[in-house]
């Protein structure tokens, strides 16, 4: 298993905590899940996450405490470029166009422009090149 494999629903929540909690325990994951699984299902989750490359442990006491060996930033680079290539053919302009299509929550003025910006940052990068 590798850093390629998509994670399951439970695997990203788990992974989702260890993020947030900066470091976790198996006990620590269980406090702050709505809707935990067993000690041992979780346990077991964590052990797929590290064996995926997305954890690694160290021993404290009886406990393995979990630590994220990549960014949070570069995992969703990851999940994002396999949701495009998963359900919009690796096209981000069809995956915006899907998003603004359906009516949802209104986009603000303040990120159309932060867009705008990343826009035209990307086109200054591609003339560079």
């Amino acid at each position: 298993m590798t850093l390629n494999d998509p994670l399951s629903a439970r695997e990203r929540e788990i992974l989702d905590l260890v993020y947030r909690l900066g470091q976790a325990t198996a006990t620590e994951v269980i406090a702050e899940m709505k809707q935990p699984p067993s000690r041992s299902a979780v346990r077991t989750f964590l052990k797929i996450l590290e064996d995926k490359g997305y954890l690694k442990h160290k021993k404290e006491g009886r406990e393995y405490v979990f630590i994220a060996t990549r960014s949070r930033e570069n995992v969703g680079r990851k999940a994002v470029r396999h949701v495009l290539e998963t359900f919009f053919g690796g096209s981000l302009s069809n995956a915006v166009a899907s998003y603004l299509a359906k009516p949802g929550p209104p986009i603000d003025s303040e990120e159309l422009n932060k867009l705008e910006e990343l826009i035209e940052a990307a086109r200054k990068t591609e003339k560079r090149l």
